[in-house]
């Protein structure tokens, strides 16, 4: 018989989800709320058709994204300046504190695997309303150009 005092492995099936603060709904998967892990949080995201999270940062943890299928467009700075295209087989990190969010401008869904380095998925999760003018803008202008490339 085992030593009960000893950490247990866990599996979790991604059947049950939440909706996070970002906007977006998420599998339940690694996460101090599911398994007790002390370091990391891992789950899966899909986001639909014309989806998008709301601009928002991860206040002291990292985050490292696994795109499974499909293709978003993640904004990320301080204004929301930058964007880069992420597809399947990309791996993409996000540094402790940088705004960011993403789009789904296609007409599939895009799924991901997303770990962080803090076990509470949502504890440092900052919305930050204040730049969503800007995403707003930016979303326009990448639309705008899709259109005309088409």
């Amino acid at each position: 018989m085992g030593d009960p005092s000893q950490p247990a492995c866990r599996l979790i099936r991604a059947d049950d989800t939440y909706d996070g603060k970002q906007g977006l709904t998420y599998f339940c998967g690694i996460a101090a709320e599911t398994v007790g892990s002390k370091g990391i949080c891992m789950h899966l995201l899909t986001i639909p058709p014309g989806g998008r999270a709301k601009a928002h940062m991860h206040e002291s943890h990292e985050t490292a994204i696994y795109v499974l299928e499909g293709e978003a467009v993640a904004l990320y700075g301080d204004r929301l300046q930058h964007q880069i295209v992420t597809k399947a087989g990309d791996l993409f990190y996000i540094p402790a504190g940088v705004p960011h969010l993403p789009i789904n401008m296609s007409d599939k869904p895009i799924s991901a695997v997303i770990a962080r380095t803090d076990p509470n998925e949502q504890e440092s999760v900052v919305l930050l309303p204040e730049l969503e003018p800007l995403a707003d803008a930016a979303i326009a202008r990448l639309m705008a150009a899709k259109t005309a490339s088409s």
